[in-house]
C-alpha cells in the first residue's frame, strides 16, 4: 500500500507536502512545531492539514498491519489463492478487510463448525455441484452415524444446510450487496418503552427515517434513549427481503438441481445469520460515523472557545450564584490573584439578609476597582442577575455585568488542581475565582478542566473516551501552542499541552518556577527531563518577559535567533522601543533575497521573523469585545412568542446552536432558522460567545424549551 499517494489523493494535498510531513512526524515532531517552525519542509501545511494528515496515517498503518495478519493467517491455513490476495491488497477500509476475512477467520462453535466435525462437508459440497442423478438419498444415508449423533438422512441434510448457510453468511460478495441495499432503502425505526421524566425521547416515540438520510445528531439521540432504557431502536427493511432473496438466488441456485432446497438455505442464512450480523455491523457503522462527525462539530467549538480574546488589564469579580449556601465570589487582580472573597446571601429568603447583602456589595463595588462582574449562568444566575444589576444601575458604577458559562467550573473546584492551587478555601468559592479568571483569560483557566467537560459537544459521554479525548486535546495543543505561554507565570495544566514537554517536565518546571524565575530560554535545559529534543520543540512557543534576551519574548525560535539579530543590527531596529509603524517602516528596507543567501533560512520562516519584528510576543487573540444583552426579561416566564431579544451563543451542534437570552434556560435556533440562505454548517457563520439577535419563535415553558430564530430577527 503507498500511503503518501493515498493520503494525498484523500486530502488533495501534494505527495511532497504529506511525504515531509509524514518524516517529520516519524521523527516525534509535535504538530504544532511542524506547523510554526517547518513550514518550507510542509509546503505551509496548517496544524487542520498536519492532524488529519496524522489521522489517516495511523488508520492507514493500522489496516496494513491488519492485512499482513490476515494474509498470514489465510496462508497458514493453505487456502491463500492469488485473486485472493489481490482482493486483500486492495481493500480501502478495515471493514471491508474483515468481510473478506470472514470465512477464515478461526469461529466459536456454530452449527456449520458442528456439522463439520460430524464429516457433513461432503454433502454441502455436493449440494454446491448442482447435478441430481437420482442417487441423492443413497448419498447422504452413506454419512449416518450415531456415534457422532447423525441418526437420519434428515440429520445428513439439516447439517449440510447449516455449512451452506454459514459460507453463504460469510461470502463478501453477498454481504456487500446486501448492505448497501439496506443502507440505500432500509429504514432506522424506534418506539417509545418508557418515558423519562422530562419526556426527552417524546418526538421518537413512533419514528422512522431512511438510514441515509439521518443525520449524526439523530443518531446519538436514539442511541442514547435506547441505553438509557426509553427507546427500542430497529433496522426495517422487510421491503428489500424479496429483492435480498432474489439475489442470492439468482446466484447460487439459477444452474444448480437443488434448488428447494438452496432456497431454504438462502433464507435460513438471511435471517439467522445475515441480517442479524448486518443490523449490528450497519448500527455501528452508522453510530461511528455519528460519533465523528459530532467531534468534528466539538473541535470546532473547542477551538472558538479556547481562542475567545481575553480581558486585559482589568479588575473582574467572580459571582458563583447559588441559594442555599449563599453566594460566592471573589475579586481578582488583572493577573488572576485573588485579593477580596467572601460570600453574599442577595438570593435569600431572609430580607435582612438580602438587604446586608447588597449593602456590602455596594461597599465592595465602591470601595474597589471591578471592571467587570463574571456572573455564572448556574442555580439562581437570574435572581443574582437582576440584583447586581440593580445595584450598578442605583449607584451609577460603571461595572458591567457578563454572564459565564459554568460548564466544568465544578469539576476543576473539586479536582486535585483546585485544592493545590487553593488548599484554604472551600469547593464553591475556588468556583468564584475559576469563573472571573474565565472571562480574563479563557485559555489559560479552560485548560485545567478536561476537554469534554467544558461543554460544547453533544453526546459526548456516550462516544469512545479515548478517540474524543485524543481529538479535544490535540484542539487544546493547538491552541496552547498558537497563543504561546508565558512561562514564569503558567502553570502545570497549560504547560503540559506546550509541544514537547510532557506531565512530568511540566511538573518540574512548575517547581523550578516556586523559587527561580527564567531569565532565558536557555536555562530551560537546566530542567531535569527537558533534553535537547524537548528543547528544540517547546522553546519557540515559552516567552520569556524582561529576561536577558528580549528575542525570548517573542514567537521566534532560537534556531533563528542569528537571523533576526543580523536584521535588527543592519537595519537599526529597537524591538523595544520602537513603534510597530518605525519597525515596519524598517522591515520595508530588509534585502530579504540577501538574508536568505547569506543564513540559508526558508522564505516562510524569513517572512515569520519579519511579522515578529513588527509585532513582537502579539497576542493572536484581539482584546475581547463585551457586549451586554440588555435584555429586560429576566425569566422564561416573562418570554412571549415574537420578542426580539439579544443572546449569547453557547454552544453550536450540527443541527442548530444554542443561545444564552439570560433567562437561565438556553433557546434553540434550529439550523433552518439561521439564515435565509442555505447553511450547512452553522460554525461557518458563528462561534462560541458571539452576541446575535433572535426572535422567540416558540416557547414551552413547562418543559423548559424555547425555540429562537435569527433570520426572522432581521
Amino acid at each position: 500500500m503507498n500511503i503518501i499517494k493515498k493520503i494525498s489523493e484523500e486530502l488533495k494535498l501534494k505527495e511532497t507536502q504529506v511525504s515531509s510531513a509524514v518524516k517529520l512526524i516519524d521523527e516525534d515532531n509535535t504538530i504544532p512545531f511542524i506547523a510554526r517552525y517547518r513550514k518550507e519542509a510542509t509546503g505551509y501545511l496548517t496544524d487542520v492539514d498536519l492532524r488529519n494528515i496524522f489521522d489517516r496515517l495511523n488508520y492507514l498503518r493500522n489496516l496494513e498491519e491488519r492485512i499482513n495478519t490476515v494474509l498470514n493467517s489465510i496462508n497458514e491455513q493453505g487456502k491463500l489463492t492469488d485473486e485472493l490476495k489481490e482482493d486483500i491488497l486492495n481493500v480501502e477500509t478495515l471493514s471491508e478487510l474483515e468481510d473478506i476475512y470472514r470465512p477464515f477467520k478461526p469461529k466459536r462453535k456454530t452449527r456449520a463448525s458442528i456439522a463439520k466435525e460430524k464429516g457433513l462437508e461432503p454433502v454441502s459440497e455436493y449440494i454446491k455441484l448442482g447435478k441430481d442423478d437420482g442417487k441423492f438419498n443413497e448419498f447422504l444415508a452413506k454419512f449416518i452415524n450415531e456415534e457422532k449423533g447423525v441418526n437420519t438422512i434428515e440429520d445428513v441434510l439439516n447439517g449440510a444446510k447449516d455449512i451452506l448457510a454459514e459460507e453463504i453468511s460469510d461470502n463478501a460478495t453477498y454481504r456487500q450487496f446486501i448492505k448497501n441495499g439496506i443502507y440505500k432503502d432500509g429504514l432506522l425505526t424506534s418506539i417509545e418503552i418508557k418515558k423519562d421524566e422530562k419526556d426527552t425521547y417524546a418526538q421518537y416515540a413512533n419514528y422512522e427515517e431512511l438510514i441515509k438520510k439521518i443525520p449524526p445528531h439523530r443518531i446519538l439521540a436514539l442511541y442514547r434513549g435506547e441505553k438509557e432504557g426509553c427507546l427500542k431502536v430497529n433496522l426495517k427493511y422487510e421491503d428489500d427481503y424479496e429483492l435480498f432473496y432474489m439475489y442470492l438466488f439468482t446466484e447460487i441456485a439459477k444452474k444448480n438441481d437443488f434448488k428447494d432446497i438452496l432456497g431454504k438455505v438462502i433464507k435460513d442464512s438471511l435471517t439467522r445469520l445475515i441480517y442479524p450480523s448486518l443490523d449490528n455491523e450497519i448500527r455501528a457503522q452508522l453510530f461511528e460515523k455519528a460519533e465523528d462527525e459530532s467531534i468534528i462539530v466539538f473541535k470546532k467549538n473547542l477551538k472558538a472557545l479556547l481562542l475567545y480574546p481575553p480581558l486585559k488589564n482589568k479588575f473582574v469579580l467572580g459571582f458563583d450564584p447559588g441559594f442555599r449556601t449563599g453566594c460566592k465570589y471573589a475579586l481578582v487582580n488583572p493577573q488572576g490573584i485573588p485579593l477580596k472573597i467572601g460570600v453574599s446571601y442577595i438570593t435569600s429568603n431572609d430580607e435582612k439578609k438580602v438587604n446586608q447583602s447588597i449593602l456590602e456589595l455596594t461597599n465592595l463595588l465602591k470601595e474597589n476597582t471591578i471592571d467587570y462582574i463574571a456572573l455564572g449562568n448556574g442555580t439562581a444566575s437570574r435572581e443574582s442577575e437582576a440584583i447586581l444589576s440593580k445595584i450598578v444601575k442605583d449607584n451609577n458604577f460603571k461595572t458591567k455585568i457578563f454572564i459565564v458559562n459554568e460548564s466544568g467550573a465544578s469539576v476543576y473546584s473539586a479536582s486535585k488542581l483546585g485544592e493545590e492551587e487553593f488548599k484554604e478555601l472551600s469547593v464553591e468559592k475556588r468556583s468564584a475565582i475559576s469563573l472571573a479568571r474565565r472571562l480574563q483569560d479563557p485559555l489559560n483557566e479552560l485548560v485545567k478542566i478536561e476537554p469534554k467537560a467544558i461543554g460544547v459537544g453533544q453526546y459526548q459521554h456516550d462516544m469512545n473516551q479515548t478517540k474524543l479525548s485524543n481529538a479535544l486535546n490535540g484542539v487544546v495543543e493547538d491552541c496552547v501552542n498558537t497563543v504561546g505561554v508565558n512561562l514564569n507565570n503558567a502553570s502545570v495544566s497549560i504547560l503540559k499541552y506546550v509541544s514537547g514537554i510532557n506531565k512530568t517536565i511540566a511538573n518540574n518546571i512548575y517547581e523550578y518556577l516556586k523559587t527561580h524565575k527564567f531569565k532565558n530560554r536557555n536555562e530551560l535545559k537546566d530542567i531535569k527531563g527537558l533534553g535537547e529534543k524537548a528543547f528544540i520543540q517547546c522553546a519557540g512557543f515559552l516567552r520569556i518577559y524582561d529576561g536577558d534576551e528580549v528575542l525570548d519574548e517573542t514567537n521566534i525560535h532560537p534556531e533563528s535567533y542569528e537571523v533576526a539579530k543580523y536584521i535588527l543590527n543592519k537595519y537599526a531596529i529597537d524591538l523595544k522601543n520602537d513603534s510597530s509603524e518605525i519597525k515596519e517602516l524598517k522591515v520595508k528596507k530588509v534585502n530579504k533575497d540577501e538574508v536568505i543567501k547569506k543564513f540559508n533560512v526558508g522564505e516562510a520562516t524569513l517572512e515569520d521573523i519579519l511579522k515578529e519584528i513588527v509585532k513582537p510576543g502579539r497576542d493572536i487573540r484581539e482584546d475581547v469585545k463585551i457586549v451586554e444583552l440588555n435584555n429586560d426579561v429576566k425569566d422564561i416566564k416573562d418570554l412571549k412568542e415574537g420578542m426580539i431579544l439579544n443572546g449569547t451563543v453557547r454552544n453550536i451542534m450540527d443541527f442548530g446552536m444554542f443561545v444564552d437570552i439570560n433567562v437561565h434556560q438556553d433557546g434553540l435556533v434550529h439550523i433552518s432558522e439561521v439564515s435565509d440562505k442555505y447553511v450547512k454548517n452553522i460554525s461557518d457563520l458563528y462561534n462560541i460567545n458571539d452576541v446575535v439577535k433572535v426572535k422567540v419563535i416558540s416557547l414551552d415553558v413547562e418543559r423548559k424549551r424555547i425555540g429562537l430564530s435569527i433570520k426572522q430577527a432581521k
